[in-house]
């Protein structure tokens, strides 16, 4: 039996979760609503997360363990719905990558070469003021369901990896004047953002799912949650005859049971981390982990 506590300190969340053999006994989050125009910083919660973890296993004298994030991510994921073996599509407010695992490492087939989807769709919020509760992509979305005239935009894929700074600067240039002489709504802007960017990300997936003869495809992040890009990923898999995995907004944002589920699994596979080593590392590859615990 092995009871493990994670604490998640990322962008503008804080979450504590706990795991007993794969169950999920308590995750609650707690989310800082920045002003609409804002966005959270990063350093702060990283640190202090950090801070508490390693007082509480120096208090109750237990193990610590050092989880990469998105590794909780992938691992939240898997334990959630029950994929096995997926191609996984990572999308979040800081990372977009395409990751097979092969050989005690989880690959990165391919990723963005700039920023972020999440940090895009974020960004884009900005320009048109939208709310940042509960969040600024789910306002993206929830406009997106109205919009009807679609803006072609900027289409960056290159071979495997993907682009969105350019297309971000040429919407954030167009917008305004577009709004103003009434041919888009910011309703149609929202859903040219997401038809473009979510094609990008399935093609990509696509592709890595040839490459790795696989059956099955898990999306996990913060973007995971949104019901668009499930649904056009659904519909690629189902061309391909695979499933489609994907997890609701309890376990696609940021959360503390991923990495206590990460750090069980790790645990139980013989890797704790020395006290020392135990700070933030801001650019750990996900690549970089040696997956002890999966054959």
């Amino acid at each position: 039996m092995v009871i493990a506590i994670g604490f998640e300190g990322s962008a503008n969340k804080l979450g504590v979760g706990i795991i007993k053999d794969g169950i999920v006994l308590s995750n609650p989050r707690d989310t800082y609503i920045t002003p609409p125009g804002q966005g959270p910083g990063m350093g702060a919660p990283l640190v202090s997360s950090a801070l508490v973890a390693r007082t509480v296993a120096q208090l109750w004298n237990k193990p610590i363990v050092a989880v990469n994030h998105c590794i909780g991510h992938i691992e939240m994921g898997r334990l959630v719905t029950g994929a096995v073996n997926p191609t996984v599509l990572y999308v979040s407010g800081g990372n977009t990558q395409v990751i097979a695992y092969l050989q005690k490492r989880y690959r990165i087939f391919g990723e963005t070469i700039d920023i972020a989807v999440g940090n895009c769709l974020d960004r884009f919020a900005r320009v048109l003021k939208l709310s940042n509760d509960p969040s600024p992509g789910y306002n993206i979305e929830q406009l997106a369901k109205k919009g009807t005239k679609f803006l072609e935009l900027p289409y960056a894929v290159k071979g495997m990896d993907v682009s969105f700074s350019g297309l971000l600067s040429y919407i954030e240039e167009k917008a305004p004047d577009l709004m103003e002489r009434g041919e888009y709504t910011a309703e149609d802007l929202c859903f040219s953002l997401q038809e473009t960017v979510f094609a990008m990300l399935i093609e990509i997936t696509e592709r890595a799912m040839a490459h790795c003869g696989s059956q099955e495809v898990l999306i996990v992040g913060g973007v995971g949650c949104n019901e668009r890009l499930q649904e056009m990923m659904a519909i690629m898999a189902k061309e391909r005859g695979a499933t489609l995995y994907a997890t609701d907004e309890r376990f696609c944002i940021d959360n503390g049971a991923m990495i206590a589920q990460a750090g069980a699994l790790m645990y139980q596979s013989g890797q704790t981390t020395p006290l020392e080593q135990t700070t933030c590392t801001q650019r750990f590859r996900t690549d970089e982990v040696e997956v002890t615990w999966r054959d």
